[in-house]
């Protein structure tokens, strides 16, 4: 009879470790959902600011082909 108590008890403890694991996994599982969510929207958003950036004018300062050379050339 101890021997089938041990047992039980050994069938209750793993029972309960797979319920913990089983717990875990999940959690982890809607922590990677959340994480992929923000990443697509992080990366929906760089989209738009590098389309933005390549809109925008570089400089107000003419480009050297504009320039007009110094006065001692």
């Amino acid at each position: 009879m101890p021997r089938e108590n041990k047992l039980l008890a050994q069938i209750a403890e793993l029972e309960m470790k797979v319920a913990f694991q089983e717990k875990a996994l999940e959690e982890l599982n809607d922590a990677l959902v959340e994480q992929q969510f923000i990443i697509d929207k992080m990366q929906l958003q760089l989209r738009h600011l590098a389309s933005k950036f390549k809109g925008m004018q570089s400089s107000n300062v003419a480009s050297l082909a504009e320039e007009t050379p110094p006065p001692h050339y």
